[in-house]
């Protein structure tokens, strides 16, 4: 009889989603810029998708940039849009080389033409990866619902769809993450317990862990802990217990 809930093979963990907080704080608490935290957060991103590879997670989405967040002082956020720049440039031949695909989504309606296509250039080139790193940049989970729901509305008044044959799968075909497994785990730094508008819709049953570390501070150790923790709990979608754990006992029969 196997253990559904110390048994990562129970559940196991494809895709964690991570929230990257802290940065700015980060980098006060030393006398530095504000763009100093994000450079160092930058590079944290590598020691993540490493771990992940390790673990055998096939996906690691990253909120990179939040549609709010161009509410922030102007020059915060061209400090941001440039480190975007540099990182597709830096990283996708390194991306590439690790078998890492590279999959960007939120709008693109405000950034430049050079950025689009530096973010186009990024992902044909890592496009045979095996693993698959998100980023998710001027994202936010109602925007990604509603930009569907336009989609779907277009495609029932030009005959493509009926509204009858609506269902959950095919608003989830419209969604960003279309393609791709929903998150299993979503990781918060900085102590922060909140969702943020961040993939509303694909985390209806994504585990949460909240780590007090700001994020240039989550390293691998910080993120296996947060997957012992996955790993200890028990997903029931709905279920309860004793009905999810005889489920998880017949995948294994």
């Amino acid at each position: 009889m196997t253990d559904s809930i110390s048994d990562p093979a129970a559940h196991p963990l494809k895709h964690v989603a991570i929230i990257m907080d802290g940065n700015n704080r980060w980098a006060t608490q030393r006398g530095l810029g504000g763009i100093a935290g994000h450079q160092a957060g930058v590079e944290r991103i590598r020691d993540i998708l490493r771990t992940a590879k390790n673990l055998n997670i096939e996906v690691v989405s990253l909120f990179t940039f939040s549609s709010e967040n161009w509410n922030r002082p102007e020059f915060e956020v061209r400090g941001l849009m440039s480190l975007f720049s540099s990182y597709l440039k830096k990283e996708a031949k390194a991306l590439r080389d690790d078998g890492v695909r590279l999959k960007v989504i939120g709008s693109r309606s405000r950034f430049s033409d050079r950025l689009k296509r530096l973010i186009d250039d990024a992902e044909k080139m890592t496009a045979s990866g095996t693993c698959t790193l998100v980023l998710c940049v001027d994202y936010g989970g109602r925007w990604d619902i509603t930009q569907a729901a336009q989609k779907i509305a277009s495609d029932v008044q030009m005959g493509r769809l009926r509204a009858s044959e609506i269902t959950e799968e095919t608003v989830a075909s419209y969604i960003q993450l279309n393609g791709l497994p929903e998150p299993d785990l979503c990781i918060r730094t900085a102590g922060e317990q909140r969702i943020s508008n961040f993939l509303l819709w694909q985390m209806a049953y994504t585990e949460f862990y909240f780590a007090d570390v700001y994020w240039p501070d989550f390293d691998a150790a910080a993120f296996q802990a947060a997957v012992k923790v996955y790993n200890a709990r028990q997903r029931r979608f709905g279920l309860r217990a004793e009905e999810s754990s005889s489920n998880e006992e017949q995948k294994h029969v």
